[in-house]
């Protein structure tokens, strides 16, 4: 479920005097995005992505190139990888690395890597 959450709260700016503040953010939940990183020939795999945003605000095509990446639903962060992997890759993967637990965003956003050192779909 994706809902508009409004937050205020007390920020002290760096002279030393406080602010109040108000901001919105949309909680969609949380997700997994992994970088999937060939060794033999140094490059990572990214996939491109249609976003409207960047449609609305005068990208032509609307597209975005980024890591694989998708919101948990029900699963575990290491079977949300593996299913997003698939399904925007074409890759199979049988485990991920994980390497950082939280960014700086609202939602829980687990980063995985895998090293790719053949060229073939299966890992």
């Amino acid at each position: 479920m994706v809902y508009l959450k409004k937050i205020t709260y007390q920020y002290t700016k760096p002279d030393g005097t406080v602010q109040q503040q108000s901001r919105e953010a949309y909680d969609r939940g949380n997700g997994a995005v992994i970088l999937l990183y060939n060794i033999a020939s140094r490059t990572v795999i990214l996939t491109r992505q249609f976003r409207i945003p960047t449609y609305i605000n005068g990208n032509e095509s609307g597209m975005l190139i980024e890591a694989c990446a998708g919101l948990l639903d029900q699963d575990s962060p290491q079977d949300c990888i593996r299913r997003e992997t698939e399904e925007e890759t074409g890759y199979q993967i049988k485990e991920a690395k994980k390497y950082l637990k939280r960014i700086c965003l609202q939602a829980r956003l687990p980063k995985f890597y895998i090293s790719l050192s053949r060229s073939i779909r299966t890992i």
